[in-house]
């Protein structure tokens, strides 16, 4: 073989490869990336171990919306993946196992399983955002994020309204395991 064409051939898969390779890294940087669920907070919509796509230029067009399924940043080196339950200028409160948003009862029907499976007390403790947080509003450019499993999630109840900023992107669907494969919602 021609040593010219050895040559040209080896340059030619090196920059395939290296075009390869930043696609990759621009299509997880900004696009989509894979993420792991750890833990039983979001129980039993997603399960600990399940793998899902986290989708990031949804949000570069728009805003989170209540009831999405978000990964945020919640240490420098851990995400956690919530629910949106209140938006930039809610008022939050529970009060026996129910929800109100400004006010108004606001139906979770991704709970309605899991609290048919409790023996005894709520899913979730009466808790207002005022009580928690001394915050009468969510403030502007921040949300209120919860576990599913509220009686186990490290969520805004601890942590606090969740800054934009910290928000990666929305996430439905789970890859992996293959027998788990679906849209959560």
């Amino acid at each position: 073989m021609d040593r010219n064409k050895v040559v040209k051939e080896v340059r030619d898969w090196i920059i395939a490869l290296g075009v390869a390779i930043i696609a990759a890294l621009l299509i997880r940087t900004f696009l989509f990336a894979p993420v792991l669920v750890d833990g039983q907070s979001m129980m039993p919509t997603l399960h600990d171990q399940n793998r899902m796509i986290v989708n990031k230029i949804g949000y570069i067009v728009g805003e989170p919306k209540r009831g999405d399924i978000v990964v945020f940043h919640a240490t420098q080196d851990r995400d956690y993946i919530k629910r949106v339950i209140g938006l930039p200028g809610d008022t939050i409160e529970y009060k026996d196992d129910v929800l109100f948003i400004n006010g108004k009862e606001v139906k979770e029907p991704y709970l309605d399983k899991y609290k048919s499976q409790i023996d005894e007390g709520t899913l979730t403790d009466n808790f207002s955002l005022e009580a928690l947080h001394g915050m009468k509003k969510i403030p502007k450019g921040e949300y209120w994020l919860m576990g599913d499993n509220r009686r186990f999630s490290q969520d805004s109840r601890h942590l606090g309204p969740i800054k934009r900023d910290k928000i990666l992107g929305k996430t439905s669907l789970v890859f992996w395991p293959l027998n788990e494969f679906r849209i959560a919602d």
